[in-house]
């Protein structure tokens, strides 16, 4: 499996020739959207920088598979599970709804946290989403999750891997706490951000969280 990262909460998912992306930006938002082909595109929630579903092409006649909300999904082989959640600690009074998914690709259990706003997971989620192998989950604070917040939500739900996103970085006008101060709270102030994640199941045995630092692949 490989994940490429590119910006705030988009990611490319590469399994085989199977290809899916979380949150790619619209041609509306203040990101170029990125240009390759998926086989499944989902979106958190209806915002210029996540939802540009609609952008992205795909080989399959009709275009990719489409998934913009909660519920059950079952497209090339996947199953995919959405769960609704907020974008504000007011109970989406503030910014409204947000889906966090969870699928499962060569054996490996994914869950994207969106831009989760609530630090703490409801308990019939919690129990449904179950064993997580790999875990995105927002950091930058403001909008989202802030680093503290995020470590307590990666204490509930236990990953084999978190990838942080939706931080502030140079080449996006995101305001918010950067990168580093998220690994400073988490403890892995070492890490150093890779192009790619490129491993296999067996690969995800170790018994302690490991955090993986991505490099945007982005233009603006």
């Amino acid at each position: 499996m490989v994940i490429t990262y590119y910006g705030l909460s988009c990611f490319k998912v590469q399994s085989g020739e199977l290809t899916v992306t979380f949150d790619p930006p619209s041609r509306e938002s203040d990101l170029k959207p990125p240009r390759f082909e998926t086989h499944v595109a989902l979106s958190s929630h209806d915002h210029p920088a996540h939802n540009g579903l609609k952008e992205l092409s795909s080989k399959k006649e009709g275009g990719p598979f489409l998934v913009s909300g909660p519920g059950e999904y079952e497209v090339e082989g996947l199953a995919i599970s959405g769960f609704g959640s907020f974008h504000d600690s007011e109970q989406g009074k503030k910014l409204g709804l947000n889906t966090i998914y969870k699928l499962r690709m060569e054996n490996i259990s994914l869950c994207h946290l969106g831009d989760l706003g609530e630090a703490k997971i409801e308990p019939e989620t919690l129990e449904a989403l179950g064993e997580i192998d790999v875990l995105f989950v927002p950091v930058g604070g403001k909008d989202v999750l802030d680093p503290e917040e995020a470590v307590k939500v990666i204490n509930q739900l236990e990953p084999k891997v978190v990838i942080p996103m939706h931080f502030a970085m140079p080449q996006t006008p995101l305001k918010g706490a950067r990168a580093e101060e998220f690994l400073k709270e988490f403890g892995e102030e070492k890490i150093k951000p890779e192009e790619k994640f490129t491993f296999k199941k067996k690969e995800l045995e170790a018994k302690n969280t490991k955090v993986v630092l991505l490099k945007p692949s982005i233009s603006i």
